[in-house]
């Protein structure tokens, strides 16, 4: 009996993406693969029914995507679907597989309902940042959108041209661009910004990211810190509060200079690192403009309110969720392309099969049989279940 893959409508408030696309049914329907989708499930993301009825999925309601699925596919499972992603819980089974994003870092006790149902939660922000996993890595994905809406963002609300232009009134001078972070979302809003025709910098407390801010004609900021950095798998480590208050003086300097700032910096399962005060905030020109693309976490600019934009002594300061939403189309190719190509390891010879011998696998694992399997989210439980105690 063939195994079934089920696309649920996403219901988390404002999310526009779908985890699988009509193109993507398809390959999987020629791997011998069945497809339910539910009802509208694409259409947010301009993928109508018929779309996917026509490259050999099935169209249902929720209950039954969920019934008659081995596999649920969804870009935000509950961890990452806090408001409404419970309603599913009684909808999963022991046995049946989840995959999508889950927060499986700060969203613990989430995952430890998932646990309960029986279900076998994969997270993709878990995905190994390994060769071999490359074409799973949603995170970095999603992250190449969230930098470059974050750019058109800042130029909408920047009060200048981005670009220099010589017109008949004479000329305009380019804006100045500054990105903090040159992780996948810094270099793509400093690729993003260069093509529009800004003066980019770009700061990483990553030493290792110089060449490639340079790569993309920007000029990268060197601070004189003490310390380096350099994390493990590619990501910054996470800093003690010295040496970010020693960061935030010296970028206070070069802010000042500058018309627009996109914040990326993120530390996985961690508060983001406040990099902007509000003294630094204030001492930027009015009209300034910062973008924080750690809004989700708390942001990185100290004036930041998750979901809103913020008028402060003339410099306004957004804090937008969930970017690759606004561009729901690709996000939900690209999206689909690493839920895909998960699947080619987790489905063998038309059967689950689940080795825990994989490294991606292992690492994206967080729940099984009845479990939380995954050593990074137990200790997190573990300590979270301390607290509550005490």
């Amino acid at each position: 009996m063939a195994i079934t893959i089920g696309v649920p409508r996403e219901n988390s408030p404002g999310e526009r993406r779908v985890a699988l696309t009509p193109r993507s049914c398809e390959a999987l329907v020629r791997a011998k693969l069945e497809i339910v989708v539910e009802t509208s499930a694409g259409t947010s993301a301009g993928f109508p029914d018929d779309q996917y009825v026509a490259r050999g999925a099935r169209i249902a309601s929720r209950k039954d995507v969920f019934s008659e699925s081995d596999v649920i596919l969804q870009a935000r499972t509950l961890g990452a679907n806090p408001s409404a992603g419970r309603g599913d819980l009684s909808l999963l089974r022991r046995g049946q597989v989840l995959i999508g994003f889950s927060e499986p870092l700060t969203a613990v006790t989430e995952c430890a309902a998932i646990a309960e149902t029986g279900a076998s939660l994969f997270a993709m922000e878990l995905i190994p940042r390994i060769t071999r996993a490359q074409s799973m890595d949603a995170l970095s994905s999603m992250a190449s959108i969230a930098g470059y809406e974050a750019v058109l963002l800042a130029a909408t609300a920047l009060p200048k041209l981005l670009p220099m232009m010589m017109t008949a009134a004479g000329t305009i001078t380019p804006a100045k661009v500054l990105v903090l972070g040159a992780g996948v979302a810094g270099l793509q809003a400093i690729a993003t910004a260069r093509r529009l025709g800004a003066v980019v910098s770009g700061y990483d407390l990553r030493s290792a990211v110089k060449e490639q801010v340079e790569s993309l004609g920007a000029k990268f900021v060197i601070l004189k810190m003490d310390e380096s950095g350099d994390g493990q798998g590619g990501y910054a480590k996470a800093m003690d509060e010295a040496f970010y208050a020693r960061q935030r003086q010296l970028l206070a300097e070069v802010l000042r200079e500058q018309d627009v700032v996109v914040t990326t910096a993120a530390v996985p399962g961690r508060k983001a690192p406040i990099l902007i005060t509000r003294e630094m905030a204030e001492a930027m020109s009015p009209g300034s403009v910062i973008v924080d693309i750690a809004a989700e976490r708390g942001g990185n600019c100290e004036l930041t309110q998750p979901g809103e934009t913020v008028t402060h002594n003339g410099v306004t300061i957004l804090g937008p969720l969930n970017l690759p939403s606004l561009a729901p189309y690709h996000a939900s190719q690209m999206l689909a392309s690493n839920l895909s190509n998960l699947l080619k390891i987790l489905i063998k010879d038309g059967a689950l099969a689940i080795d825990r011998d994989d490294e991606i696998i292992r690492e994206s694992l967080v729940t099984h049989e009845g479990k939380v399997v995954n050593p990074r989210v137990l200790e997190l439980l573990a300590t979270s279940k301390v607290m509550l105690n005490s």
